[in-house]
């Protein structure tokens, strides 16, 4: 297949959806498929090759284009595509069979008008809660969450098949009138993410007196929350250990002062990072799926997350980590606590967070991606259903149970 993939965010840029354009592109080279990747071009000045990107042991050369971006306003980090013919004249020139929009709001609209203009179907990765993003960044929460959903319907519903990360996303968007989800999680390089990579030089650096280490990794933003680590960071015996760079860095550092600020880590040491730790904390309640907490769980460290979007679908409350009322600092502190009092509990919620994900591979992951392609294909063409559809792409999603002691 001839695939057009139109992404709000690609590589240099570090986050998930960057992440998983690029691990599917990749795959899909190597099953022999012909990939286009069109996205904002990133800042000026940020090195990345301006036509071609590659990556992995097979040195794989992905076609880019590029088009030009103006930073978005109070996050100059992430780039929006301004109006360009670059767009169409790059999806007519690849002669896609199917379009793939990933985390689609301003590139991905432009990206779907383009594809109903050429009679293509595309399919609709659902990625960011940008309706929660809205109302995070006081957009007004009555005006900017409802413009925000209008806009996601308008892209989604024009889609042959929106896909979905996790079971809470896909309620989320049938509940708000987008049809035909259908689930598509996320991989996980469990070779990378490996407790082996625990080294112990760099727990002493971290936590010279023999702390517990409570570590969160990405983004550092308003949405991800990650001052209700405040009280955490003030129990004795813990130091919070921070990976990662964003607007809040620096109100984090100020109202987190007994904790160790690492920065942006990728790669083999970002890989350290997490398996250093005792406990991996995730903050942010407005998570379609997240994919630190996989690579925590594969790296044989236990969680703690907010029982609410892509944490429910990952963490097993009380046998891979532990699940709190989301936005609740205290509730974190508690549950920290209680986990840092408990090293063998740690060791037992370690060892099955990794059994738990081991499985979850980017090959499985870009497989069942094929499927979905192929299943819009036939439809696009009139033909019967080449695959039978599988649990994971059921059009009924399955409605996860919360914990008893958790609030819905």
């Amino acid at each position: 297949m001839r695939v057009a993939i139109v992404t709000e965010s690609f590589p240099p840029e570090v986050n998930g959806v960057a992440h998983s354009v690029l691990r599917t592109a990749e795959h899909l080279v190597r099953r022999g498929h012909q990939p286009l990747v069109v996205t904002p071009a990133p800042a000026r000045g940020a090195h990345c090759p301006p036509r071609t990107f590659g990556s992995g042991v097979e040195a794989e050369r992905i076609p880019v284009v590029r088009i030009p971006s103006m930073p978005l306003p109070g996050y100059p980090q992430v780039r929006i595509a301004l109006p360009s013919r670059q767009l169409a004249a790059a999806l007519a020139g690849h002669r896609p069979d199917i379009v793939h929009l990933a985390s689609p709001f301003v590139l991905g609209a432009r990206g779907m008008r383009v594809a109903a203009r050429l009679g293509v179907p595309a399919v609709a990765v659902y990625q960011t809660d940008l309706a929660g993003y809205a109302h995070a960044y006081r957009a007004g929460r009555g005006l900017g969450e409802a413009a925000a959903w209008r806009r996601i319907r308008a892209v989604h519903r024009a889609a042959a098949r929106t896909l979905a990360p996790s079971t809470p996303a896909a309620q989320d968007l049938t509940a708000h009138g987008v049809p035909r989800v259908r689930l598509w999680p996320r991989g996980v390089d469990s070779v990378r993410f490996h407790p082996r990579h625990r080294d112990e030089a760099l727990r002493r650096a971290l936590a010279p007196g023999g702390e517990v280490l409570v570590g969160y990794v990405g983004r550092l933003a308003p949405e991800k929350r990650v001052d209700l680590l405040a009280a955490a960071s003030a129990l004795p015996g813990v130091r919070v250990v921070v990976v990662g760079d964003g607007p809040s860095a620096p109100g984090l550092k100020a109202s987190l002062p007994g904790a160790v600020f690492l920065g942006r880590r990728t790669g083999e040491e970002l890989a350290r990072c997490f398996a250093a730790l005792d406990l991996f904390v995730h903050t942010g309640p407005l998570e379609t799926f997240c994919q630190t907490i996989q690579e925590a769980m594969a790296s044989g460290v236990p969680v703690i997350g907010p029982a609410a979007g892509g944490p429910l679908d990952l963490v097993a409350h009380h046998r891979t980590g532990l699940l709190v009322p989301p936005r609740d600092g205290a509730a974190v502190a508690r549950a920290v606590a209680e986990l840092a009092a408990d090293p063998a509990r740690r060791a037992a919620y370690g060892r099955a967070g990794r059994a738990e994900v081991t499985a979850r591979t980017w090959e499985a992951v870009g497989d069942l991606l094929l499927r979905h392609y192929a299943e819009v294909l036939a439809e696009h063409r009139g033909l019967p259903t080449p695959l039978p559809p599988s649990a994971a792409a059921s059009a009924e999603p399955v409605v996860p149970v919360l914990p008893e002691e958790l609030p819905a």
